[in-house]
């Protein structure tokens, strides 16, 4: 089950209160990537090697989620952000660009927002946003927001069927199946079935009332520093430029052809040659 990618380390970082596991590798300016549900920081093992021929990597498993720890609170989104900065800052790196897919974009914009002396770039990637005019109305067609914000039912469900339910859940938001290894499924499955991932992952969305609260502060301050938004042209590609303007005023980005929601996943090139584009142009 124990992921490992060849030419990165893994090593537990104390911060926050709680431990986070953080994978690093590579050399020069520093960015931080930030995993969905129900991945953990794999998501990105065909992104990384890519990335490290120029820049310091590091990939973090969010709070709840693979060997991070799994505490009984601070699923908020802040919370999460302040993990994240708090792991940048242990491993020496005071200024840094983050990208965050799914879930972990959710984090990533707290980070940007809170933290704007230490990030320089911001990267989001196939999500809709706390905090967006398109909120309510977008996460009532998601059935899975309803189920994952009920308290206790998902634990019990998905007990014993992490397999099934990550898998099943993942194909429903591919564009092309051919793209993606059954064996990730694997990894990613076996990681929820640890003790109390299932519900640290569930505790992500719990917060998210909060997090859209919260949000809505940050849009008072709108961000400065280039913003690039990418999503699968089959998911919130369209979207995912005039959502992220409504919080930031240097916004790039759009669709990635012929994919859907698991955009590092589908097209690790395109999403390598996307953020190397980004930083590197400013």
């Amino acid at each position: 089950m124990i992921a490992t990618l060849k030419g990165f380390a893994q090593q537990l970082v104390p911060v926050n209160g709680i431990k986070i596991n953080a994978v690093t590798g590579g050399s020069g300016p520093s960015i931080l990537l930030l995993h969905g549900w129900p991945e953990t920081w794999w998501e990105w093992h065909h992104v990384m090697p890519q990335l490290a021929a120029h820049f310091s990597v590091v990939a973090i498993d969010l709070r709840g989620a693979g060997f991070s720890d799994c505490p009984l609170g601070g699923y908020d989104k802040a919370t999460m952000a302040r993990d994240a900065h708090e792991v940048m800052a242990a491993l020496g790196h005071q200024r840094y660009a983050v990208c965050g897919h799914d879930i972990g974009g959710m984090v990533a914009l707290p980070l940007a927002a809170v933290y704007r002396e230490a990030v320089t770039h911001l990267a989001v990637l196939d999500v809709p946003l706390p905090g967006w005019s398109g909120w309510e109305a977008t996460i009532a067609t998601l059935w899975h927001f309803g189920f994952h914000m009920s308290r206790d039912l998902p634990e019990r469900l998905i007990h014993g069927r992490e397999y099934d339910y990550v898998s099943s859940f993942m194909a429903e938001r591919f564009y092309d199946h051919s793209s993606f290894d059954p064996a990730d499924v694997e990894i990613y499955a076996k990681a929820m079935a640890l003790p109390g991932r299932t519900r640290g992952g569930m505790e992500w969305y719990r917060t998210l009332a909060a997090d859209h609260a919260a949000a809505l502060e940050y849009k008072k301050q709108p961000l400065e520093i280039p913003v690039l938004a990418l999503g699968g042209d089959h998911r919130f590609g369209p979207h995912m430029v005039p959502m992220v303007e409504e919080f930031a005023s240097n916004v790039t980005g759009g669709s990635i052809a012929r994919c859907s929601h698991y955009v590092a996943d589908e097209r690790p090139d395109a999403v390598a040659a996307a953020l190397i584009e980004f930083i590197g142009a400013h």
